[in-house]
């Protein structure tokens, strides 16, 4: 029989779609993983060669109350459960560290065997927690390194079995979109950033009007909110919200490292801004060579008769009846 690996990724998906902090959760666990959801098989191939095993649970809806017993069986020998830091994560990984009886440590962004670094205060703060234990962490989004643990091709994707119980769950009644002016930017599947080359907060004002026509959240750099013209729980970088975006459109930003070091691997990268050798330009898959305020005039024009995009809509889902691993 096959030793249980030192860590196994959680991962609870909706309509076969990763929550976002995925690749962390994955990587964190060296490639073991159980997906559990609607679309649990397809999200697992979907891993690729991020994962080395991966077991895939079918399950309607979503209902940690009811699913974690049956993953407490499932991930039983491994010392280290991991599930992402995504609000399905969040919600699933204390009902699952009750059901193995073991601790729950919260926005870790390292762990080693030893230890667990943990984000607080928004990110101005690191705290270490020591390890004595099995423990169940949930990671922050964006923080595991692109190039770690390729497993090649990837596994073939176990599916189990798994059979209803009568036990007790919150209800869903509906899922609302998140409001993309005030909604975590560690979740924003699109970023518009602004940084010292916008000249004035109305400029802001202005980003976040282009931002919520295209329906993407609204960040800033560093230099932005100590100036006051942006709150500072809109900082994107290392001394503020790591993020992970699938499209980064950056305006007048020239790309400090604690700003690079913090956008996670954005599949796409667009930047505007005067001086075409600027970090941010370089990193940029566009590079406008432009000035970003008379840009993003024209752009707010282009945009003018398309209706605002003010919340990322989802289908809600249908409840689960709740799961029990077969014998």
């Amino acid at each position: 029989m096959t030793a249980a690996p030192r860590a196994v990724a959680v991962v609870p998906v909706r309509d076969g779609t990763p929550p976002s902090g995925t690749i962390d959760a994955v990587r964190t666990a060296a490639g073991h993983v159980v997906v559990i959801g609607d679309g649990a098989a397809r999200a697992a191939a979907s891993l690729g060669s991020l994962a080395v095993d991966v077991r895939a649970v079918e399950a309607v809806g979503f209902a940690p109350g009811r699913w974690a017993p049956a993953l407490a069986e499932l991930v039983a020998g491994s010392d280290v459960v991991v599930l992402p830091g995504s609000p399905d994560g969040r919600d699933l990984a204390p009902r699952l560290a009750a059901a193995l009886d073991r601790p729950l440590v919260a926005g870790a962004v390292e762990v080693q065997a030893d230890r667990i670094a943990t984000s607080r205060w928004g990110g101005a703060v690191m705290v270490d927690v020591p390890v004595t234990g099995p423990v169940v962490v949930t990671v922050q989004p964006g923080v595991a390194t692109p190039e770690a643990h390729d497993h090649g091709d990837g596994p073939d994707v176990r599916a189990i079995e798994l059979r209803t119980v009568d036990r007790r769950d919150a209800e869903v009644v509906e899922v609302l979109g998140p409001d993309l002016a005030t909604m975590d930017l560690a979740e924003a599947p699109r970023l518009v950033g602004g940084g010292a080359g916008l000249d004035s907060p109305e400029r802001f004002e202005q980003l976040a009007g282009f931002a919520a026509a295209i329906g993407a959240a609204t960040g800033a750099t560093r230099v932005v909110t100590d100036r006051g013209w942006v709150d500072h729980a809109r900082q994107i970088g290392t001394t503020g919200v790591v993020v992970d975006p699938s499209l980064y459109l950056a305006f007048g930003i020239s790309g400090a490292v604690q700003h690079t070091a913090g956008l996670g691997d954005p599949d796409h990268i667009v930047s505007v801004n005067t001086e075409p050798h600027c970090p941010m330009m370089s990193m940029a898959d566009l590079a406008v060579v432009a000035d970003a305020n008379e840009t993003l005039e024209a752009l707010l024009d282009l945009v003018a008769d398309l209706p605002s995009t003010t919340a990322v809509t989802a289908d809600p889902p249908t409840t689960s009846p709740g799961v029990e691993v077969a014998p």
